[in-house]
């Protein structure tokens, strides 16, 4: 049953959203909220706290990471058990219902339209089954047999500006994520390690760095990332280990890193000793500025994948290690997970052999591309940032709007989209904005009358906002 919890904020000092918190840590510890309770909605509490529902959902999400409460999707928010709950308590990746998305356009991730993949698999898989099943697929698969496929991804980044790197460099993974957590299992060292990110950052660093019971820390940016003197700042007051950062296309803001502020970043590593993990899963292919791996190959992890490019499906990642760490990397794979299934290797070998990885990779850019100048076209007149060959924009929303009221507005339009809640550290900064995915899996038509709506919506602020 639903509780009618109604804290009182009117004296409480800072963010409204901590207060909150720290109302729901009282409440929980001395017994006036009760395990198993259910907490109101976020649109019903902050009705009765006068304040925005934004404020009530980053309450929530601090005591969500906090273990103290759990949010279950179609039931709502509840407190915890009082025994620690085990293991993650946020999903990274939003699963799609097709049922429950059916005539919605989901602007929350990017989705690759279909090039043809799945003709090119089933023809690899067939070329499989006729040539590549043996004997070799009774025993347990090797990181010595992965060495062709390693050299492959060499050629397939070979438009890359990565600095010196062969198959030796490089370590396979089930995907970025467990690339990332590959390279955390490697870098980090103590107790309470300390991992840097941008303030608004991918997800799935702070998760990796979590579940590596690393402290995250965020750096401020400006429209070229990472500020040099922020990340100075980081490195005197907290001694990180490792850096977690995106300069070419950063996620989400499409921020983008000049030569000068490479630079400077790649001195301040050096001078403090920080890894730095640069992920590149959204990179243009046919960019030709130098990677950061480039500039430092002593220090750099570059991680990408298939996911953005080719196939989500075929979790098939990689790390182009710092120069003379690649077996490290290799052996940190071997104890994660022995090496890529037998299969998985095999068919992403042969579809990077044959050529088919390109030409879906070629088609894959096109496509995106075609549909990001249509959400430019439609959402241009706003304050809209992107990048070409990216498959996501960021839009500041304009005056009147909070991002938490504009998402479930536009949810009520029958389109989803991600605010900058997301991408914010649990006391970090969060803009007015949302994020803005290319939807490359159902028909255009649909997708630009998803982006009309929004355009529709956006001129249109409530005018019963809290403040």
């Amino acid at each position: 049953m639903e509780t009618n919890w109604t804290p009182v904020l009117s004296d409480a000092a800072g963010p409204k959203y901590l207060a909150l918190a720290r109302a729901l840590r009282d409440a929980i510890r001395t017994g006036a909220l009760a395990e198993g309770s259910q907490l109101p909605t976020v649109r019903d509490l902050a009705w009765r706290l006068e304040v925005t529902p934004g404020t009530v959902s980053r309450a929530y999400q601090i005591a969500t990471q906090e273990g103290l409460l759990e949010a279950t999707v179609g039931r709502g928010t509840f407190v915890a058990a009082r025994a620690p709950r085990l293991g993650p308590t946020q999903a990274l990746f939003v699963e799609r219902d097709p049922g429950v998305m059916q005539g919605r356009v989901d602007l929350r991730s990017p989705q690759l339209p279909d090039v043809g993949q799945p003709g090119h698999i089933a023809a690899a898989l067939r070329r499989m089954a006729d040539t590549a099943v043996g004997e070799d697929w009774i025993d347990y698969a090797s990181q010595r047999a992965e060495a062709p496929l390693r050299a492959a991804v060499c050629d397939w980044l070979s438009a890359r500006v990565l600095g010196p790197m062969g198959a030796d460099d490089v370590a396979l993974s089930h995907g970025g994520q467990s690339a990332i957590n590959m390279v955390l299992s490697i870098c980090l060292r103590g107790d309470r390690p300390v991992v840097l990110t941008e303030d608004l950052a991918y997800p799935g660093f702070r998760y990796a760095a979590r579940a590596a019971r690393a402290e995250v820390v965020g750096i401020e940016m400006d429209d070229e990332g990472i500020r040099p003197d922020a990340l100075e700042a980081a490195c005197r007051r907290h001694g990180p280990q490792v850096l977690c950062l995106t300069p070419d296309t950063q996620n989400p803001t499409t921020a983008r890193m000049g030569a000068a502020r490479r630079a400077q970043v790649v001195a301040v590593a050096r001078q403090y000793d920080l890894q730095a993990i640069e992920d590149e899963c959204y990179s243009p292919w046919t960019d030709a500025a130098p990677a950061l791996r480039a500039l430092a190959p002593e220090r750099v992890w570059y991680v990408g994948s298939f996911s953005k490019s080719v196939s989500a499906a075929l979790r098939f990642g990689f790390v182009i290690c710092p120069t003379g760490m690649g077996e490290t990397g290799r052996l940190a794979a071997q104890h994660g997970f022995f090496a890529l299934s037998r299969s998985v290797s095999a068919l992403c070998l042969d579809l990077l052999q044959s050529g088919a990885a390109d030409e879906i990779r070629r088609g894959v850019q096109a496509e995106m591309g075609a549909r990001l100048e249509i959400m430019v076209n439609r959402l241009g007149a706003f304050d809209l940032a992107w990048q070409a060959g990216m498959p996501f924009a960021w839009l500041r929303l304009p005056l009147g709007w909070r991002a938490s009221t504009f998402m479930r507005m536009a949810e009520d339009e029958g389109v989803f989209v991600r605010s900058a809640d997301q991408y914010a550290l649990v006391h970090g900064r969060a803009p007015n904005a949302v994020r803005l995915a290319v939807a490359g899996g159902i028909p255009r038509q649909q997708y630009e009358a998803g982006l009309a709506s929004l355009a529709r919506l956006l001129p249109r602020p409530p005018n019963d906002m809290a403040v």
